[in-house]
């Protein structure tokens, strides 16, 4: 099989979140012997179409255009077996650019009419491809896909062999340890295996591919967190990503969040502790953290018998937490106190650090 896979998404690397679903896609399919090849749209120079049908009448089915869409990319667009387009949802469906890539593929139609199944259509000049759509979004509900998913199914009706939507997208990242994130990468790669061998994906691996990562409830304080950081920060979100920022609490309750997502299970295994927190200045209060068999409970309140007390100001703790602070040079400053077990406040970051 000759996959052709575009990928629209201006972002690179960690930070996009579109490459990241594409690449493991990609990464089943090659296992399975297909020969893919990726195109990243931001590196090259498409026109928009101007509507002067040229392709259709003058120089059929080539555009006038002297640019990568004529002379690379639509060539291989007609040519593969399978065309994989990947694409950040942009107000509802698909971003300028891979817009700009369809409309381009428009030397594909023969400028005559015809009816199919009651709709007035052009018919092609040679067989289009058939076609998979991934698209991912920062949203939680599945429903934010409704549009892009009902312009693909008119657009390529049967021709469309696999709706790939991620919901929740910022959540994930290529170096997560997250169970539910790795179960979703080798899913993806499940899928592309699935889509040389069989044209399509199983709706067991779909399930997977697709699965809830959070809800509105959990993820909405950490979003405004992070976009509040960015502002106070003066950095965009990009800018964030790559610094491995973290989004500041500004109460015990975001607090005690950021510390479930910052949760590493696999340093923390065999391990049974209690930390708590009694915080004072700006935010007064007290939660403690219990980790037992790589599993953390967190809770606002006073702990029973802990074996670390932290008694700091609750600014300060979230500049140790941001990397404004050096926890240890606080410490021997004297800026905050800790008793009990002080070796578990040396391998805190371990535990918490994910």
């Amino acid at each position: 099989m000759k996959v052709f896979a575009v990928n629209s998404s201006a972002r690179t690397g960690d930070v996009s979140k579109t490459e990241i679903i594409l690449d493991n896609l990609v990464k089943g399919m090659r296992e399975e012997g297909a020969d893919v090849e990726v195109i990243n749209l931001r590196k090259k120079k498409i026109r928009y179409c101007i509507g002067c049908f040229t392709c259709w009448t003058k120089t059929p089915g080539k555009c006038l255009h002297k640019d990568d869409m004529t002379a690379e990319l639509f060539p291989k667009y007609q040519d593969c077996d399978l065309c994989v387009l990947a694409t950040p949802l942009f107000h509802y469906t698909v971003n300028a650019q891979m817009k700009t890539f369809i409309e381009r593929t428009l030397p594909i139609a023969l400028p005559f009419f015809e009816l199919r199944n009651g709709v007035t259509r052009h018919p092609a000049r040679h067989e289009p491809p058939p076609v998979v759509l991934i698209s991912v979004a920062g949203f939680p509900e599945d429903s934010v896909f409704d549009q892009i998913s009902s312009y693909a199914n008119y657009l390529f009706g049967d021709r469309l062999v696999a709706e790939i939507y991620r919901t929740s997208s910022e959540m994930i990242s290529e170096t997560s340890t997250k169970k539910a994130i790795t179960d979703i990468f080798e899913a993806t790669v499940q899928g592309g295996r699935e889509l040389v061998n069989n044209r399509n994906i199983s709706d067991e691996t779909m399930a997977r591919m697709t699965a809830q990562i959070t809800d509105f409830e959990q993820m909405a304080p950490i979003g405004n967190l992070m976009w509040k950081t960015c502002i106070d920060e003066g950095v965009t979100l990009g800018e964030f990503q790559k610094k491995n920022m973290v989004p500041r609490p500004d109460s015990i309750e975001t607090f005690i969040t950021i510390m479930k997502i910052g949760f590493n299970p696999a340093n923390a295994d065999n391990m049974k502790t209690v930390i708590q927190f009694n915080f004072s200045g700006q935010v007064k209060g007290a939660c403690y953290l219990a980790v037992e068999n790589s599993s953390l409970i967190a809770e606002i309140g006073p702990a029973k018998n802990p074996d670390l007390t932290i008694d700091t100001p609750f600014e300060l703790w979230m500049d140790i937490l941001t990397g404004k602070a050096d926890g240890q040079q606080m410490f021997m400053d004297q800026k905050y106190t800790a008793s009990g077990n002080l070796e578990l406040l040396i391998k805190f970051g371990e535990f918490f650090g994910g």
